[in-house]
């Protein structure tokens, strides 16, 4: 581990001890702006801190970092970073691609375990496994369903590319049981669990590659309806359950 310590990072972030936040809200998506500039306007007095793309914010009476995290090496610098301060919660959003049929674009996967193929969430945990903390998942999976969504919780795979997923290994993770399969879950929960911080993650499924259909490939206005309102609803409820911390 990098020997840095808390204190070195907080005077290194110019972050005072009364704006030590109580959660880390982190998303992987190539949209990093649009994402970025949606996220931030339900916050109030955000600010960037003194490294990039790291904001900090009002929620509430809560305080909140949020980051667009894409890859597990982007995702861990930021849950590790706010990990060490003492953070309580550290929340996982942004889509997936489903690896079951039974998944649908718009579903939203609440992964229990995740299984990490990524380089970096092995260092953590062994055998590269991070564990969602049940009891978040839980309530995230109530606060989803009183939208009416669709949610799915299991085992998961972080995987440490977009470019290399090819039939055979699809048909690989499928089997072995997975979910679903982004680039980040597995070390956000990796290192959550390292510093004991509580974590859940909320995946929107995207593509559907089972089938063979990737995220370039147009979706139906129905599809593309639910696919909205998924990504709006991961991020409402994240806050949601940073209103819960205590």
């Amino acid at each position: 581990m990098l020997e840095v310590t808390a204190a070195e990072w907080q005077q290194a972030l110019e972050l005072a001890d009364d704006d030590l936040p109580d959660a880390v809200i982190v998303e992987g998506s190539w949209w990093r702006a649009q994402r970025q500039q949606w996220r931030l306007s339900y916050l109030t007095d955000v600010r960037e801190l003194n490294f990039p793309d790291i904001f900090w914010g009002h929620w509430h009476d809560k305080k909140i970092i949020f980051c667009m995290a894409y890859g597990a090496p982007r995702a861990v610098e930021i849950i590790h970073l706010f990990g060490i301060l003492g953070a309580k919660l550290a929340l996982q959003i942004g889509t997936c691609g489903g690896l079951q049929s039974h998944l649908k674009t718009g579903d939203i996967v609440l992964p229990t375990t995740a299984h990490g193929h990524d380089g970096v969430a092995h260092l953590y945990a062994q055998d590269g496994i991070g564990i969602g903390t049940a009891a978040w998942l839980q309530r995230a999976d109530d606060l989803l369903q009183q939208r009416d969504h669709t949610t799915h919780r299991g085992k998961h795979l972080t995987w440490s590319t977009l470019f290399y997923q090819n039939t055979t290994l699809i048909n690989q993770w499928r089997d072995a049981g997975y979910l679903g399969v982004d680039m980040e879950t597995a070390t956000t929960y990796a290192v959550s669990n390292y510093f004991d911080m509580a974590c859940a993650s909320l995946l929107v499924v995207w593509d559907d590659l089972t089938r063979g259909r990737t995220f370039l490939e147009p979706l139906a206005d129905d599809e593309m309806n639910a696919l909205n309102r998924a990504n709006e609803s991961v991020y409402e409820v994240a806050l949601a359950l940073v209103d819960a911390i205590e």
